[in-house]
């Protein structure tokens, strides 16, 4: 590159990205968007918020010239997302979240074979999905209808922050953590196929999904998940 040189700063939330130089001087080539150029230094434009060139705010299309002091901001929380209501898509590795999304009654799709970039981005822009990832290449595709990289490893972590950063209407216990549908109450009779003889025995409560059949009880796994439920809703009450 034998464009104009310019002085980037990011934002300490960004520190992910570039750990080693918040601060950099770039050559840039005279003819790249500074959207490009950010992605180019390791940011992800989905993990950006403002960009502010001398002070004033640009969008990503902006050309650098020469000498421009740039610094880059970290999303807002909570972040809106406009155009469409609020859900998800999520990629093989983040089955975990997916379920307790979906645990919260958060709409939340999950990919759980490896269906490749291109098809992932592609059914975040037709079903208008937030793309969730911690792969950056694929947050980096152009078809996306929104997306956002998941900081953690830690599936409590995760979720946590994708609460923090989206504030997503919660309805716990409404949808089908295996396949998204919403579920209905249910008699034992209508379940009865899918029940042990204990489980029969035992409970007389359940929910069924109206899209996959699944039953549901409260089972031994229960108090688990209504602590996440909980947690959750903890931090919701907290955060006002």
């Amino acid at each position: 590159m034998n464009g104009p040189e310019i002085h980037v700063e990011f934002a300490p939330e960004l520190s992910l990205f570039v750990p080693r130089a918040p601060r950099r001087t770039v050559v840039t080539d005279g003819v790249s968007t500074l959207g490009h150029v950010i992605e180019s230094l390791g940011v992800p434009l989905t993990e950006v918020g403002a960009l502010v060139v001398d002070g004033r705010t640009v969008p990503p299309s902006h050309i650098p010239g020469p000498a421009e002091r740039v610094a880059v901001r970290p999303v807002d929380r909570p972040q809106r997302v406009p155009g469409a209501p609020l859900r998800f898509l999520l990629d093989v590795h983040l089955g975990t979240l997916a379920r307790r999304l979906r645990l919260l009654g958060v709409d939340t799709a999950y990919e759980s074979t490896d269906i490749g970039d291109p098809a992932l981005a592609a059914r975040s822009a037709a079903e208008k999905r937030v793309m969730l990832s911690r792969d950056r290449g694929l947050l980096r595709r152009r078809e996306l209808w929104a997306g956002a990289f998941v900081y953690s490893t830690r599936p409590d972590d995760q979720l946590q922050d994708v609460l923090d950063r989206f504030a997503p209407d919660l309805r716990p216990w409404t949808r089908c953590t295996a396949c998204n549908g919403l579920l209905k109450e249910a008699t034992k009779a209508e379940v009865a196929d899918q029940l042990k003889g204990g489980t029969q025995r035992s409970y007389d409560v359940f929910a069924q999904c109206r899209d996959c059949g699944r039953a549901y009880w409260k089972g031994a796994h229960h108090d688990q998940l209504e602590a996440v439920v909980e947690r959750a809703l903890g931090m919701r009450t907290q955060g006002g």
